[in-house]
């Protein structure tokens, strides 16, 4: 089956794919702050440039789309019909990639966590994801 759309027009289209502010990143962003978090965005200094990073308990969070990263999810598991190849080369190096940084960051003595695109429909559920994914996180150091 040809690609529903001219090659100039699908160029378009891969170029309008977010990499920063995706939706499922502000959904936990909102939940995150809404949890009395606070945390920094996108640090290039550390591995795989995490999308939430949590210094006082050295905890990065990657918001991972299902799709683009190789979930095992109904749409993470969903290939495209054309260029499978492809598809299946590009996701790949995604996910080895992803496997670099995790691995990365916890050589460097941080705590990685990946924060799934279909894990982010319930704010609620969200909301205590998260905070126990920090739980698992070293406790802050008391303030003298």
């Amino acid at each position: 089956m040809a690609d529903v759309f001219e090659p100039d027009q699908r160029s378009a289209v891969m170029r309008a794919v977010k990499s920063k502010n995706t939706t499922p990143e502000l959904a936990v962003r909102k939940a995150a702050h809404a949890a009395g978090l606070r945390f920094r965005l996108n640090r290039a200094d550390l591995p795989g440039k995490p999308d939430l990073v949590f210094p006082a308990s050295k905890t990065a969070l990657f918001v991972h789309g299902c799709f683009w990263h190789g979930h095992d999810c109904a749409r993470g598991a969903r290939m495209p019909a054309t260029n499978r190849d492809y598809w299946q080369t590009k996701i790949g190096r995604n996910m080895v990639r992803d496997k670099a940084s995790l691995a990365a960051l916890k050589r460097l003595g941080w705590r990685p966590h990946v924060i799934w695109e279909c894990e982010t429909r319930d704010p609620e559920k969200l909301g205590r994801l998260i905070v126990r994914k920090l739980k698992r996180s070293p406790a802050r150091p008391a303030r003298t």
